[in-house]
């Protein structure tokens, strides 16, 4: 009776095996030998992984079965289709020395001699030296690129390879989706599942036509290539890319306090005009909970207590009202309230033009700021690497800290690439300019405008049993408590526009441009 051979072929990926003949050419070859010899090949094993690392999942389960007795011999190509490693050569010696019989089709050696066993040994100990050498190789040609600002891998979700050496481009296709996906996340309303759902309407899509796993949203959401910072999943390394960026750092600094619980939800499910904005001030209760009796609503702690603390929708819109009315003006008659007189009055930007007239200047101040803050940036990096070489810190230490100078640099990056649009001070006179129009029109607003424009303008309201807390964002804050008495007066018109005007570039220099805050 013939013994019975197992015959192993294996290319090191499996875009060789669906395009490539070398699987097609082992068999061949092992087929013509096997005919010629007379041996039986009773089971092939084909294997596309590669043979740098043990632990090939197909050569270890066939060694295991020669083991248990299911061949006699085994067949295989070439010893560098084996091994290209020295373990894996030593569980293919175990074999010899076992008594199975192992022939390579390519490289005829005596086995069973000294003399063919020591050659065998010198080719695998070869095929290890260069696998170990070429995998050098490959590292530091990855390594060059990522340090040029290339991703030497295959491009992420929302971008497309342009071949290798070449920067990734957006994808016209899925880049506005993927930019979608971050966006309805940071506005902290919706679920992964309902992202998932949302955005697979849109097509956003596996390639089998499936919606994202959640666990692949993550992985996207968690990416700091988004926003133009290259960093690695398994060492932590990370490089600043110059692919263009798909988002901005801001909103990505935004998804992630969001995913790690640094930002309160502001899930919508009850039709209440101040559901999750109140707090107890007696409790520190996150918020009051919103209840309907006889069509009114009521806000109540249910904290034990405090004894069911309670305030009418009514009476906490009155309250918010009163101090509303304390931070918008009727500049030129911008809105629906207001006397005669004040279509007379000048706009803020009028006002800016003729107070700060050469803005150009301020431009310039704040170029110079931004360029002498990336300098920082560059010599605490290079200062960073150095404690790295001196072995002052650990690895670990290194990659965290360099991250968060690459994302400190993107975002001055991103001011200096849009300081020529608008200044800091500018933007701030728009955004107030435009909410003081809202404002004005409170009253006439839907709930959902209301709210909106609430959390614009408010950063807190606790309400305890005797009044209601109400603490002002950036810069209504400033206008209740500035110490001039023309800001403290309830009556709007009694400001003057020019003390507005100089107040809000006050605020726009002290806070060095800081537009994120003013919505």
């Amino acid at each position: 009776m013939k013994k019975a051979y197992f015959a192993y072929t294996r290319v090191s990926t499996v875009k060789q095996g669906e395009r490539g003949v070398s699987l097609v050419e082992q068999r061949s070859a092992i087929e013509a030998y096997a005919a010629k010899n007379g041996l039986a090949i009773a089971k092939w094993i084909e294997e596309m992984e590669t043979a740098a690392h043990q632990g090939r999942r197909a050569f270890s389960r066939m060694l295991s079965e020669i083991r248990a007795g299911k061949a006699q011999g085994l067949i295989i190509h070439k010893i560098d289709r084996s091994a290209r490693n020295l373990r894996d050569w030593a569980d293919i010696a175990d074999l010899i020395d076992r008594g199975v019989d192992v022939r390579f089709v390519s490289d005829n050696f005596d086995l069973a001699s000294t003399g063919g066993r020591l050659s065998a040994d010198i080719i695998a100990a070869v095929s290890a030296s260069y696998i170990r050498n070429l995998r050098e190789e490959v590292k530091k040609g990855m390594y060059g690129r990522l340090k040029q600002g290339l991703y030497p891998w295959a491009a992420p979700w929302g971008y497309l390879n342009q071949g290798g050496g070449k920067v990734k481009i957006i994808d016209p296709n899925t880049g506005p989706l993927i930019k979608q996906l971050f966006e309805r996340y940071g506005s902290n309303t919706v679920s992964l599942r309902t992202i998932s759902r949302q955005m697979y309407e849109k097509g956003l899509r596996t390639k089998s036509g499936k919606p994202l796993s959640f666990t692949t949203i993550s992985a996207i959401l968690r990416n700091p290539f988004y926003c133009g910072v290259i960093k690695l999943r398994n060492k932590g390394d990370t490089y600043a890319g110059i692919h263009e960026p798909l988002i901005s750092k801001a909103l990505y600094d935004r998804v992630q306090a969001i995913i790690d619980g640094k930002s309160a939800p502001k899930a919508k499910k009850h039709q209440f005009l101040f559901r999750q904005m109140v707090n107890c001030a007696s409790c520190n209760r996150r918020m009051l909970t919103g209840e309907s009796q006889k069509g009114h609503s009521y806000y109540r702690c249910h904290a034990e207590n405090c004894g069911g603390m309670s305030w009418s929708e009514a009476k906490l819109e009155q309250a918010i009202l009163n101090q509303l009315r304390r931070v918008r003006f009727d500049f030129g008659g911008q809105g629906d309230v207001g006397t005669s007189q004040s279509t007379s009055q000048p706009t803020l930007t009028e006002f800016a033009d003729a107070i700060y007239g050469n803005r150009n200047a301020d431009r310039e101040a704040m170029r110079t700021s931004l360029k002498l803050r990336l300098d920082q940036i560059e010599a605490r990096t290079n200062k960073l690497t150095d404690l790295l070489i001196d072995e002052a810190i650990d690895r670990d230490t290194y990659n965290a800290r360099k991250e968060q100078l690459l994302l400190e640099r993107r975002g001055l990056e991103e001011q200096l690439a849009h300081i020529d649009e608008r200044s800091p001070f500018e933007t701030l006179l728009e955004m107030f300019e435009r909410n003081n129009r809202k404002l004005l029109r409170y009253e006439s607003m839907t709930d959902a405008e209301k709210r909106e424009l609430l959390e614009i303008v408010c950063s807190n309201l606790a309400a305890s049993r005797e009044s209601l807390g109400i603490t002002l964002r950036t810069p209504y804050q400033e206008i209740i408590t500035n110490a001039d008495p023309c800001f403290s007066a309830p009556v709007r018109n009694d400001v003057r526009t020019e003390d507005i005007v100089r107040l809000l570039k006050k605020i726009s220099d002290t806070q060095g441009g800081g537009t994120g805050t003013f919505n």
